[in-house]
């Protein structure tokens, strides 16, 4: 078995407002890396996007299915969410418990998608604590969406 370790983060200068997310993708001795400036999102979106890019990723390749996946995100909302509230949200008809329409619903089904046949085991980090694959997908962000603003 292949392991991929992916580190992901997502931003907002301003909530809602520009943003960026971006990824690093750890296998054996290499790793790749992506980042994108969105104009107009929020952090939330960010962060899911990073998650969703990554994935992406993983599925060019030929031998996915027989990879082993490790994701680390300092995004509790996107831990919870895919490890947990997506289930309830999907037997509810992507409802919350209130009753309201789930935000980023777009977002959630196309993670569920790409996750769905991958083996994937989530980890909540806290963000700025000195991981140096999260503080590396931070710097890519900032820079990001400081060159998207020029």
């Amino acid at each position: 078995m292949r392991n991929i370790r992916i580190y992901t983060d997502g931003g907002c200068s301003g909530n809602p407002g520009p943003g960026a997310w971006a990824y690093i993708l750890l296998e054996g001795e290499g790793s790749t890396q992506g980042s994108r400036f969105v104009q107009q999102t929020t952090n939330n979106r960010m962060e899911l996007q990073a998650v969703i890019e990554a994935l992406q990723k993983v599925h060019e390749t030929s031998v996915w299915y027989s990879l082993e996946i490790e994701v680390f995100t300092d995004s509790q909302y996107v831990k919870n969410g895919i490890s947990d509230w997506i289930h309830t949200w999907v037997r509810n008809g992507w409802r919350t418990r209130s009753k309201k329409p789930v935000r980023n619903q777009d977002l959630w089904q196309e993670l569920m998608r790409l996750t769905t046949p991958l083996k994937i085991r989530w980890h909540w980090l806290q963000g700025h604590a000195g991981d140096p694959y999260n503080e590396a997908c931070d710097r890519l962000v900032r820079e990001a969406i400081q060159q998207g603003r020029k």
